[in-house]
């Protein structure tokens, strides 16, 4: 399927340069599982001088488990805290077990599976930063029967090597998919094509 594609520019907007359109068609390429539904979205304006974004859920028996987004920004010019000309924007929101959110290791480990599934993909990347936030919900007073509730958020940005950005959302989508604890796709099997735009 296709993602859904934004509204095109306006007719004063400048026009994309041809190794971005490229970059931006391989992100759009991505092979998704048929759990993630992913479609095209809005991209910051003011970040940098072009981008392009990506949002997806999680989604198990019509329950959403996670949600998340990937925006790819490139500036010409380069920029110096990229060390480059593109950078990639992930965002991640997982429920999660709430006994979990008293691990010392959830953050860690959360990262982990960042650079594994970027690793795993064959996404080559340098300049990572970014942060794993644990947040627990708890119900008092009038709304003391809700159960208690953890999510988990990953935070991150890094600088592809190459323009082959399909990778990098395939490794960003494994990252959504393993924090609401999916069992891997085994080896030798591939990954259905999402249904994109599509809910």
């Amino acid at each position: 399927m296709v993602v859904r594609q934004e509204t095109p520019p306006s007719p004063g907007a400048p026009l994309q340069p041809e190794e971005f359109r490229r970059a931006v068609a391989s992100m759009r390429s991505a092979k998704l599982r048929s759990e993630v539904f992913c479609e095209d979205m809005p991209a910051p304006q003011r970040i940098a001088p072009y981008a392009a974004a990506l949002s997806a859920d999680v989604t198990v028996d019509d329950e959403d488990l996670g949600t998340g987004r990937i925006i790819l920004l490139h500036d010409p010019a380069g920029n110096d805290a990229w060390q480059g000309e593109y950078r990639c924007v992930a965002y991640a929101r997982a429920e999660i077990d709430p006994s979990m959110i008293t691990d010392p290791l959830l953050a860690e480990v959360g990262w982990a599976w960042l650079t594994e599934a970027l690793e795993a993909h064959g996404a080559s990347f340098h300049a990572a930063s970014g942060t794993v936030t644990r947040v627990a919900t708890e119900g008092f007073g009038g709304m003391s029967d809700d159960d208690s509730s953890a999510q988990l958020e990953i935070r991150a940005s890094w600088t592809p090597d190459t323009l082959d950005i399909a990778s990098h959302v395939e490794a960003w989508a494994e990252l959504l998919c393993t924090a609401v604890g999916l069992e891997p796709v085994p080896e030798g099997v591939a990954a259905m094509p999402s249904r994109r735009g599509q809910r």
